[in-house]
């Protein structure tokens, strides 16, 4: 679970109370945070108490990435564990960040197509870009709706 706070609101001593805002945490659960600067903004995660605070969650990884989309509309997934991760970026505007559960890939795209029309972006004119490798079909699926569809 994870959180975006705008930089300029971010208090660390209040990270759990900003993360608890949005999502369940435990007492136990530990919380971390990171930076994100090209988004003026900063990445609030928790792991269960027994984990080591080291990696930060998935959705950092496309944050970071994010850029490396060649559109004005920049969409980014990752489909790994269950869990479908997009980021969605209008120029250096990021538009969303979210994780929603995909047991499998017609999941996903729900998930993603949900996405797109909830921030009205068309996909018709759109490149989504992949972090995770797409199965020859998932690939086949995406191409009947998006303009061009790219593995980084």
């Amino acid at each position: 679970m994870f959180t975006l706070v705008p930089s300029q609101f971010f208090d660390p001593a209040s990270a759990r109370e900003a993360l608890a805002e949005v999502a369940d945490i435990r007492e136990t659960d530990r919380i971390g945070h990171i930076a994100i600067p090209q988004y003026d903004a900063v990445l609030v995660y928790a792991t269960d108490g027994d984990s080591v605070l080291v990696d930060p969650p998935g959705i950092y990884g496309l944050l970071t990435r994010l850029p490396d989309c060649p559109e004005y509309n920049k969409i980014l997934c990752s489909l790994a564990g269950g869990r479908l991760l997009v980021a969605v970026a209008q120029g250096k505007s990021l538009l969303l960040a979210n994780s929603f559960p995909a047991p499998d890939f017609t999941t996903a795209e729900y998930y993603l197509f949900l996405s797109l029309n909830t921030l009205q972006l068309n996909p018709e004119i759109s490149t989504v870009c992949w972090l995770t490798p797409l199965a020859e079909e998932d690939e086949m699926s995406l191409y009947r709706y998006f303009k061009s569809v790219v593995v980084l």
